[in-house]
């Protein structure tokens, strides 16, 4: 027997889809259901242990080989010790109170990142735990599909393009808390930005799949980076630093028609802001 993937039963999924929509909910000025849905559902429940197996695999990634089998093998042992009616009947009352609440079609018609992984783990679960005769081809397929998500290491440059290729799909509410989540992880790694450096990542997330407005962007900015300098330099009082920050200045160019916006444009913009928030902090402003 085969295991059918079902998102309605996908705890995974489910919670996923709960976040999206509080972020939904949030942006359109709202009350979000989907708060108090995940309070009951996922908090100190079957379903909430449940979900923390599919989160332990999808925060366990780039492990060596033999690693990744102990997470997948732990994963399946924990998961044989949930009650199943409990989880059953959970997944059946939640789905109830979603319906409430919001369209059902629409709530599960986002696009969900890591959604083979999560399909994965939700088949070898319900396969491990059935009582009936699976088939051993699917079990080993989704075996093999979570653990190269485990041991999967790949180049950055097919990151970038994955993540591209994905984000220029989501709609614009998406968009928005792929920004909130990509200005939190940026402040973990550079304690802080500054407004000018937020505007400008934000404007970079929202138009990543438009090169000539991201162009258009940036040589705006430039401009404006170039007449702050301009005005900031004459007040410099280390010479040092005057020198320095003039011959800075003499690089900001703007790009060409035939020029690409590149990542490197957006951490050059990222920089200069940064040096003109340490020379205004060192003019007394």
């Amino acid at each position: 027997m085969k295991i059918k993937h079902s998102k309605y039963k996908n705890t995974g999924i489910l919670f996923e889809l709960l976040i999206r929509q509080i972020t939904s909910d949030t942006l359109k000025g709202v009350d979000s259901p989907a708060i108090d849905i995940i309070k009951e559902y996922f908090t100190k429940t079957t379903l909430g242990k449940e979900y923390k197996l599919y989160e332990s695999i999808l925060k366990s990634n780039v492990l060596n080989e033999s690693r990744a089998k102990v997470v997948l093998d732990t994963i399946l042992e924990s998961s044989s010790r949930l009650h199943r009616s409990s989880l059953k009947r959970q997944k059946y009352n939640l789905i109830k109170e979603i319906k409430k609440h919001y369209d059902l079609n629409s709530f599960f018609g986002a696009k969900i990142a890591n959604y083979k992984t999560l399909a994965s783990t939700y088949v070898l679960i319900e396969s491990f735990n059935s009582t009936q005769s699976i088939d051993t081809t699917q079990m080993v397929n989704n075996k093999i599909n979570i653990l190269e998500y485990l041991t999967k290491s790949p180049s950055s440059l097919s990151i970038k393009k994955t993540v591209i290729n994905e984000f220029s799909s989501y709609d614009k509410d998406v968009r928005s808390l792929t920004y909130k989540i990509l200005l939190e992880k940026f402040n973990d790694k550079y304690d802080s930005l500054n407004i000018n450096q937020k505007q400008t990542l934000k404007e970079y997330i929202n138009s990543v799949d438009s090169s000539s407005k991201l162009k258009d962007f940036y040589n705006t900015k430039i401009q404006e980076i170039k007449s702050t300098l301009s005005e900031e330099i004459p007040n410099i009082k280390d010479k040092a630093t005057q020198i320095k920050t003039i011959e800075v200045s003499k690089l900001l160019t703007e790009l060409s028609k035939t020029d690409k916006f590149k990542d490197d444009s957006l951490m050059a913009l990222l920089h200069y802001y940064e040096l003109i928030e340490e020379i205004k902090l060192s003019n007394g402003l």
